[in-house]
């Protein structure tokens, strides 16, 4: 597969998942990480794809029209790359993204953002049913603290690992930002 045939999916790196309300959060480092892949990407010609969740929930930070809807520092789009509004947690529903990856002769998609747990997996998972080779960047993902059915908290760090690892067992190859940087 040649380098001009994949794209990188920078999934949901809004300022709305700055707030104290979701809760704690693993992975400091992931908005460095997705930075520097998104550089890369665009250094070597590839297609970054910039992906905004445009909540329908008028009370979500991530509601078109709130502060929280705007995309972190580092993150605006640059003459080339896509920016694709999504409702839902996958980033191919309801949305053109996949007539557009096919229209462009790309066949692998590497997947980065918030939350790992969410719009990550869920992407990644569809990318994948959808016959696309996926790569999730996973230390350029991150995710909040849960609470399970039983009422327990479970660790951000926790969620993180155990989504990566079902990703990396049936859908993606998950990968460190180092790694990808030389592919």
């Amino acid at each position: 597969m040649t380098v001009a045939a994949d794209a990188l999916l920078v999934i949901d790196m809004q300022m709305g998942f700055d707030e104290p309300s979701w809760g704690s959060r693993n992975n400091p480092g992931a908005e460095l990480n997705a930075i520097r892949l998104m550089r890369h990407w665009r250094v070597m010609g590839r297609q970054v794809v910039i992906i905004r969740h445009d909540s329908s929930d008028p009370d979500s930070p991530l509601a078109p029209g709130r502060p929280g809807n705007r995309l972190k520092p580092g993150f605006a789009p640059v003459p080339g790359d896509w920016v694709i509004g999504k409702r839902v947690n996958s980033a191919f529903i309801g949305t053109d993204l996949q007539p557009r990856l096919r229209a462009a002769g790309i066949g692998r998609v590497t997947v980065l953002g918030l939350t790992t747990d969410q719009c990550v997996s869920t992407t990644a998972r569809m990318a994948s049913n959808l016959g696309f080779e996926t790569r999730v960047a996973g230390d350029a993902c991150a995710c909040f603290e849960q609470t399970s059915i039983d009422g327990c908290k479970v660790p951000a760090q926790a969620m993180h690992l155990a989504h990566l690892t079902t990703l990396h067992n049936e859908f993606a190859r998950v990968e460190q930002a180092n790694d990808l940087l030389q592919s």
